[in-house]
């Protein structure tokens, strides 16, 4: 059986990798709306992020839109490797208890 990975299997950072792994290559999605997605609060979004930048697993881009400041999150291809192997470590053990 294929291991989990440690750093996508906290439950947080699963929400967020599904969510990231939906979009097309290059495209990410903005703090705001991964927040609303994902229901977390500011501060832990923003805590398993730093995580997952860490890991190599997502791209962190700051950037203004006029006075605002935007956060736009996009998964790198290591992030999409890392979260489909996880998957496939799920399904494994759906397959093995049928």
């Amino acid at each position: 059986m294929a291991p989990f990975d440690e750093i996508i299997h906290q439950s947080l950072r699963l929400r967020i990798m599904a969510a990231l792994s939906t979009l097309p290559t290059g495209v990410g999605l903005e703090f705001t709306h991964l927040r609303r997605l994902t229901g977390a609060t500011d501060g832990n979004l923003g805590a398993h992020i730093e995580t997952l930048s860490k890991a190599g697993y997502v791209d962190i881009k700051k950037a203004f839109n006029g006075k605002r400041p935007q956060t736009t999150i996009k998964p790198t291809v290591r992030g999409r490797t890392a979260f489909a192997r996880h998957v496939e470590s799920l399904k494994e053990i759906i397959g093995s208890t049928r």
